[in-house]
């Protein structure tokens, strides 16, 4: 049992290519590049998800203000008891 996890199989006429992790950029044109493109993305999809999302959070706020409401008791109905 003396082969390895990498040499489990000889693969042939297969081409690998590979770049060391110290060759690599971690965060390539970050500030160039992708912040504007967050920022592109976020606002061309804001006003497609913000109003139906503001209009559920509104109905969901309303309808538990309702519930609350309802489950009280009506002092004018215990105005007699003693």
């Amino acid at each position: 049992m003396g082969r390895h996890f990498g040499d489990l199989a000889r693969v042939r006429h297969i081409i690998t290519y590979t770049m060391s992790p110290f060759e690599q950029r971690a965060f390539p044109n970050y500030f160039s590049k992708g912040i504007p493109n967050v920022w592109r993305r976020f606002t061309s999809s804001f006003f497609k998800v913000a109003p139906p999302m503001t209009l559920m959070y509104l109905t969901y706020t309303w309808g538990n203000h309702v519930h609350q409401e309802e489950k009280r008791k009506n002092p004018a109905d215990y105005e007699n008891d003693e």
